[in-house]
């Protein structure tokens, strides 16, 4: 018999094995130790699993075998494998747990160290691994903190065995010895065996003399202490054992049946060099305790060691070493404390580099079914990139924000404003009412479906229409986000009546466009196929309760489906707002929700910072804004996919534009060398692979050559767009939380509303806007600003060109210019607004938007007005070819997008920006449109 192996029956000292991995126990070792060494017992932790799973390549196969059947999250892979482990391991113990009558043979599995420091959280993880390892020998670990300790008392009421860990002070062993003997009260009261309930107190050895030795060194004078306090504190918790046993309260649970929550030694491994390897073994040797050593501690014993009782050898002593630490001024309790928040802490770090390291597995068994990302940032930036990685890591933020913490921002009501983070897991429970609506539109004889709405409510269906075309058997899908009459007209041009379907999309149903879309369009179908049909030919897609919800029940709709309030308008494209238009137009809900569900689970809570591509994302672009001024975020899209850049820009702006803070999106600037760019951009390029632009491709290579930071995010086919409304979700998240800002409320847009509804009211009452003085005028257009705009612009008396070239000489470098046109946004009108874009860009090396309204009131519109005071605006207005009546309202849709360009800038004015309005009086909008456009290009 080996020292090893003799320490049981002749110490009653059960020898457990801190260490599990599948090879280890696959290839017989665990039972040989079992056999040849007696071992008893099996405990794990995060570290041990990190450099289990992590370290090698054994579980790849059981990961892929996984993968093979579909996508599955991080966490769920990890613990697929972990638990698989304990139950091997338990299963080799058995006979061990049942010839000992339940008092050994016991694995270990450790609740999640993220919730160390949450009572229910624990309870609730540890009573599902339980039921999901279900094994008897099972012993549940959680550690004794604060929170901890309750948790350990109901489970034990519950029936559960308890490892208890990271046990440095006696008396925290004591309040723990209390807990479980007050559960198992409770579990005796509620008919349950005491009998069949064990646990073990585990109390950590070597690392409170690391920690002491350091404070000695730093004290001086009392080195005879060095490596004696970890030993001396164990006997005395062990004199506390015995005394803690001694006492009628336990005797009468003893009477029952119930097994001593054993001392159990655990960080048995000698750290340092000097003591011997087997001394934490040695002089802890006595009845009723286990001692769980690595491997390497258990060959030392093996060979080398003796088995001799020693844990009440010389207490005396003990107690004589813990009162001159007192005098050397180390307070035990205070180490103790210390040590069990760095203990967690250790566990995080574990478990954070083994998810990490099952996230990398995840993401090369997925392949191209996973869009890629690579970001290419030169050192400075990499190197605040990597550093806001890192403090996302440590504070555990991704794991925050999944659980709706609103201290991840500014603290505000960001917590109701979440629901996009479950939206597809809870959309794909509803997918067949999705598919039963697809089916009805389809046997509709529809020939086309028109989206009503404004903001996030139609950009993102107007991505799936320009990217998914049209679906074979399905109507054609379009978009209506415009209020300017000709464009309505053109919209109506297009169609049939009889064969329309048409979603009014509204989250509050009180905005103005999408009620105004609905009058028009409601009252030409009554005209068009009968009062009593023309409700069939229309669905809402409303929030409960909204006042859209009830006219559309007023007026027949033929359905109505419901968005989450707890989804903003601009996070809503993977809720209903982008799944009704979707299906109507023939897109495979359920494909399409399973391709975003890839990326929800890449961006998942357990899924830490460094290989999380949202927040790799997000905090390059937060690191960018805030380290490197580099806060325009300009975004190139293969063709194909192009219209994605819309979508990201409105999510952007509206998200961090606000307390002038905020990154600028860059849509639809064709990418060029890097000569026309400022040191103020941060590109992002999404390459569709097989239709990639070979311009683009060196384009980008070029501007990376140039130190432009660069993210590269590719996509193996346009059906795996869905993944990067995710994505782009998450990185804005995680931006707003760098930047400070709420990124979930629209303060500007809201007052934007607020100044159109007051004069679009006051009109309705009069009969007309309130008439405009401008600062010049002449045939074919009018100049207008505010007094503070038109002091700094004296000459714009001279005419357009004076007034456009003084007015684009007050951008700075770092600053943007943003043409917003209030005109019929067609080919035509934008490409001489583009030409005159680009123009303006090549000369001045300024980010460039171009914009037509009123769309961008509810994205953009919120950046330029709250964001940073960068901005250089030219608002362009004309007069419709003709007004077009609104069925119910005195003034028609000349009036309404009158009052937004007005209220536009008159917020804009309010909020001291550079801003001018050049508004087309007569010519025409495109004659117009071409005047304005040669007079930005003179001025450069």
């Amino acid at each position: 018999m080996n020292p090893l192996k003799a320490l049981f029956p002749e110490q009653g000292q059960a020898v457990w094995l801190d260490f599990v991995a599948r090879g280890f126990v696959a290839q017989g070792k665990l039972k040989a130790l079992v056999d040849a060494d007696g071992l008893r017992g099996v405990t794990s932790n995060p570290s041990i699993f990190e450099k289990a799973i992590g370290g090698s390549s054994e579980y790849d196969d059981a990961l892929k075998s996984v993968m093979d059947q579909g996508d599955a999250r991080v966490i769920d892979l990890y613990e697929g494998c972990a638990i698989a482990d304990i139950q091997a391991a338990a299963d080799v113990l058995r006979p061990v747990y049942e010839a000992s009558d339940g008092a050994d043979g016991y694995v270990s599995l450790e609740v999640s160290p993220y919730l160390a420091l949450n009572t229910e959280d624990t309870l609730e993880e540890a009573r599902r691994l339980h039921k999901m390892v279900a094994r008897d020998n099972l012993m549940v670990k959680v550690p004794a903190t604060r929170e901890g300790i309750p948790a350990i008392q109901a489970l034990t009421a519950d029936g559960i065995s308890i490892n208890v860990t990271l046990l440095f002070a006696v008396d925290t062993y004591e309040a723990v010895a209390r807990a479980f003997i007050a559960g198992l009260e409770a579990f005796a009261a509620q008919g349950g065996d005491v009998s069949k309930v064990a646990s073990v107190a585990s109390f950590f050895i070597s690392r409170i003399d690391v920690a002491v030795d350091k404070a000695l060194d730093e004290t001086g004078g009392f080195d005879d202490l060095k490596g004696k306090v970890a030993i001396a504190n164990a006997k005395l918790a062990y004199q506390r054992f015995k005394a803690i046993h001694a006492e009628p309260q336990w005797q009468a649970l003893a009477a029952k049946g119930a097994k001593a929550q054993r001392l159990l030694w655990a960080s048995t491994g000698v750290k340092n060099k000097a003591y011997s390897d087997v001394l934490y073994v040695e002089e802890l040797i006595g009845p009723d305790t286990v001692n769980t050593m690595p491997p390497a501690t258990m060959d030392a014993f093996r060979d080398h060691g003796t088995p001799k009782a020693a844990i009440e050898d010389d207490v005396a002593g003990a107690e004589a070493v813990m009162a001159r630490l007192a005098e050397a001024g180390i307070d035990i309790a205070k180490v103790g404390d210390t040590l069990v928040e760095e203990g967690v802490q250790l566990f995080i770090d574990a478990a954070d580099k083994l998810l990490g390291a099952v996230a990398g597995k995840r993401i090369d068994l997925l392949g191209p079914k996973l869009n890629g990302q690579t970001l290419v940032l030169d050192e400075t930036l990499s190197t605040a990139a990597k550093k806001a990685v890192e403090a996302w890591r440590a504070s555990g933020k991704i794991r925050r924000l999944w659980a709706h913490d609103n201290t991840v921002w500014s603290g505000a009501d960001e917590q109701n404003w979440l629901g996009w983070l479950r939206i597809v897991e809870d959309e794909l429970e509803r997918v067949t009412a999705y598919e039963a609506f697809a089916e009805e539109v389809r046997a509709g004889g529809f020939t086309d479906v028109v989206v009503l709405g404004m903001g996030g409510s139609s950009l993102g269906p107007e991505v799936l229409a320009e990217t998914y075309g049209s679906r074979e058997g399905f109507p054609k899908l379009r978009i209506l986000d415009s209020t300017d009459p000709d464009q309505v007209r053109e919209t109506e041009a297009a169609i049939a009546l009889p064969t329309t379907l048409f979603i009014v999309a509204s989250k509050s149903g009180s905005t103005l466009e999408p009620n105004v879309f609905r009058d028009y369009f409601l009252g030409r179908m009554k005209e068009t196929v009968g009062a009593d049909k023309a409700g069939a030919h229309f669905v809402a897609v409303t929030d409960p309760g909204s006042a859209m919800e009830k006219a559309a029940q007023a007026d027949n709709f033929r359905k109505i489906f419901y968005g989450v309030k707890q989804i903003g308008g601009r996070y809503s494209v993977l809720s209903a707002f982008g799944l009704v238009p979707a299906a109507a137009s023939g897109i495979d809900v359920k494909a399409f929700l399973d391709t975003a569900r890839t990326m929800v689970r890449s961006c998942g809570p357990a899924v830490p910072p460094a290989q999380n591509p949202g927040v790799l994302l997000g905090t390059a672009l937060g690191a960018a804004a805030l380290n490197a001024g580099r806060d325009k975020v300009t975004i190139i899209a293969s063709p194909g996919i192009d219209t994605f850049g819309a979508w990201a820009e409105q999510l952007i702006a509206e998200s961090t534009g606000k307390e002038g803070k905020g990154l600028i999106p860059i849509d639809g600037e064709p990418v060029d060398v890097p000569a026309v760019y400022g040191r103020d951009r941060f590109f992002v390029y999404l390459r569709l692979d097989g239709r990639a632009d070979p311009h683009q491709d060196e384009a980008l290579r070029n501007l990376e050559r140039e130190g432009h930071p660069v993210a590269h995010i590719t996509l193996a086919n346009e059906e795996q767009l869905p993944q990067e409304f995710f994505r782009f979700e998450i990185a804005t998240a995680v931006a707003g939380a760098m930047l400070g800002i709420n990124p979930f409320d629209q303060p500007d847009v809201e007052a934007s509303k607020i100044e159109t509804k007051k004069l679009f009211d006051a009109a309705e009452k009069s009969g007309a806007l309130p008439g405009e003085t401008p600062i010049f005028a002449d045939d074919g257009i009018a100049l207008y600003a505010d007094a503070g705009n038109a002091g700094a612009l004296p000459q714009a008396a001279e005419g357009l060109d004076a007034a456009i070239a003084a007015h684009l000489a007050r951008a700075k470098d770092g600053d943007y210019v943003a043409l917003l046109a209030y005109v019929a946004r067609n080919p035509g009108h934008h490409a001489i607004l583009q030409e005159a874009r680009v123009a303006l860009r090549d000369k001045r090396r300024l980010a460039t938007c171009l914009e037509f309204g009123p769309r961008f009131l509810h994205s953009t519109g919120q950046a330029y007005k709250g964001g940073p005071d960068t901005g250089v605006f030219l608002q362009i207005t004309a007069y419709p070819a003709a007004d077009l009546a609104i069925p119910g309202r005195s003034l028609g849709f000349g009036t309404v997008v009158a009052a937004q360009a007005r209220g536009d800038f008159a917020v804009l004015a309010e909020r001291r920006r550079r801003a001018l309005r050049v508004h087309i009086k007569g010519g025409g909008v495109e004659a117009g449109l071409k005047r304005i456009a040669a007079a930005i290009k003179a001025a450069l």
